[in-house]
């Protein structure tokens, strides 16, 4: 029987079905894709917007880019570029010709149709964290290595929140699975633990053809249904400065050839791999990304593409990352107000520098997360979970950045700011009057349950109630939550079938040896 050729049932349940269970662990708001309602942050006026877009147009132009992939040195050649060797000019007529078949919006869908996710416009999407290769929980209590027990359980948190929208990179790296198979039984494991929008690492053409295949499998898709509308997507980096590397570029080109979804993400550093100033990092970040995306356009027109930003500075007394700094947010803001002008959908990130999930964690997180609503970003990276610049993933700030999620989430709904007269409730302001309080009117009772929003891990007892309670600091809470709901976790459903068959590639793939792991 070809690939393919037989149509299976999809699974994958309805996504109410999927919010209500676990809920005797938390109440928690349903799923639903949050709209930035507010106008963007735009530091940049007119004349700045153009000094950038210029600056990079010129890194293009005059500096170049190196390509280490001679499939796509032969592509650019062909487009009418300047190839030198493996460094790349292309002129600014044909990046804007190119950026411009970009689609500014597009749809991802998983194998739930109930989970598909608009990306562009005022869509805010969040996903989990992706790719640390260490692990901390409290029961551990110390930096460990990755393990696939705990990426499961990182999986199965990603499923189980609901303003979590899709599923990133593997959210911690299971080292315990040799390196040329590791692909296959965590893709596995995030097909059949979640019915989220799935990413495919470009590390190698056997590893993105494999997880092509399995999401097609999984979907109960033909080849021609697949390839149809994009169904999955990868993240890339550039290999700053100004280069990009064989294996992700060969990916992209692999995913665009099939109508899947790109996203090009520099990670500039400031004062390290990007010049110091902000305004220089993100010029030649933009230049790191366009000259990419024009690649895929020239490939494949209007192929979703979206640009990334990863640009935040370097602690100059020690050389390490910083993240949620004023130079991060007003990068991503900058970034953000170019994506616009070159009609791009944007993705950033909910990131740190701290090594715990302490307060510094939470007020760092929290500037990068707001920095994306600001900057109007629509693909949210390492929304929950992320510690120590990447480096480890911990289960207690995950649920943590859940409650910073969720805040957005309710901070963005039109419901809090209407002016309907019941809204303005002259009524209720009249009978009240100036004595007595508004605790037992009926406008109060009607609207009590949903007027404001209900914390899932937040304590607001006072200090004598919460003493009394065990006086259980947040991260704690956070750990016994992690246990609940790992306890109780339910998969989705999935066609037998289906699982089958997928359980018959991931085993006929490890026979032929998996992807090197040399690319």
């Amino acid at each position: 029987m070809t690939r393919g050729a037989t149509r299976r049932k999809r699974g994958g349940g309805r996504a109410g079905a999927a919010a209500r269970r676990g809920s005797a662990v938390i109440e928690q708001m349903p799923w639903r894709i949050p709209v930035n309602i507010d106008r963007p942050v735009e530091p940049l006026d007119g004349e700045g917007v153009q000094a950038i877009h210029e600056g990079a147009m010129r890194i293009l132009e005059e500096i170049g880019v190196v390509f280490l992939n001679a499939e796509a040195l032969g592509i650019l050649r062909e487009a009418g570029c300047s190839v030198q060797g493996d460094v790349v000019r292309m002129g600014r007529d044909f990046v804007m010709e190119m950026v411009g078949k970009a689609p500014s919006q597009f749809t991802l869908t998983p194998r739930n149709p109930d989970r598909q996710l608009p990306v562009g416009g005022n869509n805010m999407l969040f996903g989990n964290v992706s790719s640390p290769p260490n692990y901390w929980d409290m029961e551990i209590g110390k930096k460990v290595s990755g393990t696939r027990e705990q990426c499961r359980n990182l999986l199965k948190l990603t499923q189980y929140f609901n303003c979590i929208h899709f599923a990133g990179g593997y959210p911690v790296e299971p080292v315990d699975i040799h390196a040329s198979v590791r692909h296959l039984d965590v893709l596995y494991d995030k097909l059949t633990l979640s019915d989220k929008v799935m990413h495919a690492y470009s590390l190698g053409k056997e590893r993105v053809e494999d997880v092509m295949e399995m999401v097609r499998i999984a979907g109960g898709l033909s080849d021609e249904e697949f390839e149809a509308t994009p169904r999955m997507y990868t993240n890339i980096n550039s290999t700053s400065p100004l280069k990009h590397d064989h294996p992700m570029i060969d990916g992209c080109l692999r995913l665009a050839r099939r109508g899947q979804a790109i996203v090009v993400t520099p990670f500039t550093l400031a004062g390290a791999m990007a010049p110091v100033t902000m305004a220089g990092a993100v010029a030649q970040s933009l230049a790191e990304a366009l000259c990419a995306i024009a690649l895929f356009q020239y490939v494949r027109p209007g192929i979703p593409c979206v640009i990334g930003t990863f640009t935040s500075n370097v602690d100059m007394k020690s050389g390490a990352p910083a993240f949620g700094t004023p130079e991060y947010m007003r990068s991503t803001q900058m970034t953000g107000q170019m994506a616009r002008f070159y009609g791009l959908p944007m993705r950033s990130s909910g990131v740190c520098a701290a090594n715990v999930p302490d307060g510094q964690a939470m007020w760092e997180t929290s500037n990068s997360l707001w920095a994306a609503v600001q900057s109007g970003t629509n693909m949210v990276y390492h929304a929950a979970g992320w510690l120590e610049g990447g480096l480890i993933a911990s289960p207690e700030k995950f649920i943590m950045d859940c409650e910073i999620l969720q805040h957005i989430q309710r901070y963005m709904e039109p419901s809090v700011t209407a002016t309907t007269p019941e809204d303005i409730a002259l009524e209720a302001i009249s009978e009240v009057g100036n004595d007595g309080h508004f605790f037992g009117i009926q406008h109060t009772q009607d609207r009590y349950s949903t007027a404001f929003y209900q914390p899932y891990l937040s304590d607001w007892r006072n200090f004598e109630a919460w003493e009394e309670a065990g006086a259980v600091w947040t991260a704690e809470r956070a750990h016994h939550m992690f246990k609940e709901i790992i306890g109780a976790f339910e998969a989705p459903p999935m066609d037998a079938g289906i699982r089958e068959e997928l359980s018959d590639f991931v085993a006929r793939r490890k026979t032929e040896g998996g992807a090197p792991t040399d690319f």
